[in-house]
């Protein structure tokens, strides 16, 4: 794993055979503190700073987002590192072993709903890529017209389907000199930057409710730790079994939250110190922060910004081709890659030359898919925490196997959480979402435009509801799963083996 999971030069520049199942125990190697890498890299983005302005926008003061972003980061995270445990005990990707909670073929439905949200998130960073390098270039009187941003675009799908196609070695490879790169550079641009805070003016942002709060808390738990759960077990499938437990969920949680929370920390003095950058920021979140620069920090800035959002959105294609194949897709791990990386170059296009208000649509697309996504979220770590042995390797691809072909009640559950978290949540200024909101006059909190409105209830109900319910109703099932006797017959799924 990481940078040192290679002896073998070549071996890194090879396509990687895995897909979808199971790693051998030749391949398994590693320790939990290598988790590290991949995933500061993936949340060492300049966008962490963009956050200081969206938190702010729910209304609240710099102290309430402080408590905010500490408890929406660390604890979404740390959802992550749960669901890394089943990576070290299970060794498949994080969408097959959700096969021992929703039965193999009615794992189906939360596959789809992962395989949306990986190729919506790397869709949103390349487009956030695109813009930046326009910003830059624009600054530099070199032209940020339209010539500009299909060459941006050009390079960054390049960098990023190149990475979802050759696999894990260079992917942690990529990411190992990302997280210094981007690391450094991001030090010297908070340094530079320094002058344009002013405590004054930051300090006196006054409070908001305890609505606006829960809004914002909700907002950056789906915006980090919850926009990746569901590939949280991807990465740590390559580590031994006997890896430390506590070593996978400390080392997943503390390198995903430490970037961000020193991140948003300065986004909130940089964007509670200018409301004109807090409005600028909404139009193009990571352009609008290369205007506090002198010139010449300017295409070292591109450089960071486009490295750091690359570092995530590598992650999400190899996690969103894995996906693809869980959903059904017969074809080599690179092909579902490929596959996703037309479908986001596409996308890229539509949003960077065709759609307007950047941020609407990115929050519309955060909590909307948040609701099922925290929904499969609270049954797979409620799963996890009642199994008290390992996967069966033979039986997550075998419907009639001891995981089964549909189980009913964790289906129900995300149905039920969708309906129940959509009713809760509202995202009035995008239009194709305004049907959203429909049970918070019926409950009592003030219809669309009360004061609960957007404070983002659904995520988090629709999380309860998963985790409570399965906790309560599903011990049984997994109790006889355990105990049926392990098949001796099928053999282990082997890397040409699609799932």
């Amino acid at each position: 794993m990481a940078q040192g999971s290679s002896t073998d030069p070549a071996a890194a520049l090879r396509v990687e055979a895995n897909g979808i199942n199971v790693i051998s125990d030749a391949e398994r190697k590693g320790r939990p503190r290598q988790l590290f890498w991949p995933w500061f890299g993936a949340n060492v983005s300049i966008l962490g700073l963009s956050y200081g302005s969206f938190t702010l926008g729910f209304g609240i003061s710099f102290w309430q987002a402080v408590v905010t972003g500490a408890i929406g980061i660390v604890v979404s995270f740390l959802l992550c590192g749960f669901i890394a445990v089943a990576g070290k005990r299970g060794s498949a990707p994080t969408m097959v072993l959700s096969r021992a909670a929703f039965g193999v073929r009615g794992n189906k439905l939360p596959a789809l709903i992962s395989w949306v949200l990986t190729v919506g998130w790397e869709t949103v960073l390349t487009v956030l890529a695109t813009l930046a390098t326009a910003t830059v270039f624009d600054r530099l009187g070199w032209g940020g017209g339209t010539a500009t941003k299909i060459i941006a675009l050009i390079v960054v799908a390049a960098l990023i389907v190149a990475g979802g196609v050759m696999g894990f070695d260079v992917i942690m490879r990529m990411q190992a000199v990302i997280t210094v790169v981007t690391g450094v550079l991001t030090v010297v641009y908070i340094v530079l930057v320094l002058d344009k805070i002013h405590w004054s003016t930051v300090s006196a942002l006054p409070s908001g409710s305890s609505q606006a709060f829960i809004g914002a808390l909700v907002f950056l738990m789906t915006g980090f730790g919850l926009g990746w759960v569901n590939a949280a077990a991807d990465y740590s499938r390559y580590l031994p079994r006997s890896s430390s437990t506590r070593g996978v969920i400390g080392w997943t949680t503390f390198g995903s939250s430490l970037a961000p929370i020193v991140l948003l920390l300065f986004g909130l003095l940089l964007a509670g110190s200018s409301a004109d950058l807090s409005t600028a920021i909404a139009a193009d979140p990571i352009g609008a922060l290369a205007t506090q620069l002198p010139t010449w920090f300017l295409v070292p800035f591109a450089l960071v910004a486009v490295l750091g959002l690359v570092g995530g959105a590598v992650l999400d294609i190899y996690s969103s081709g894995l996906a693809l194949l869980t959903v059904g897709l017969r074809a080599p791990r690179y092909v579902a890659a490929l596959i996703d990386g037309v479908i986001m170059i596409v996308a890229t296009v539509y949003v960077v030359f065709v759609a307007k208000n950047f941020l609407v649509q990115f929050q519309g697309f955060l909590i909307t898919l948040g609701v099922p996504v925290a929904a499969w979220c609270g049954v797979m770590l409620a799963d996890i925490a009642l199994r008290r042995r390992d996967y069966d390797e033979v039986d997550l691809y075998r419907p009639d196997g001891r995981y089964g072909d549909v189980r009913v009640l964790p289906i129900v559950l995300i149905v039920v959480g969708t309906v129940i978290g959509w009713g809760l949540v509202t995202n009035a200024a995008a239009s194709w979402l305004d049907w959203q909101g429909y049970l918070l006059s019926p409950l009592g909190l003030g219809g669309k435009a009360g004061s609960w409105a957007f404070a983002n209830l659904g995520v988090l109900a629709a999380l309860l509801i998963g985790l409570v319910l399965t906790l309560a109703f599903s011990r049984p099932a997994i109790r006889a799963q355990e105990e049926r006797p392990a098949n001796i017959a099928g053999g282990r799924p082997s890397a040409s083996v699609p799932g």
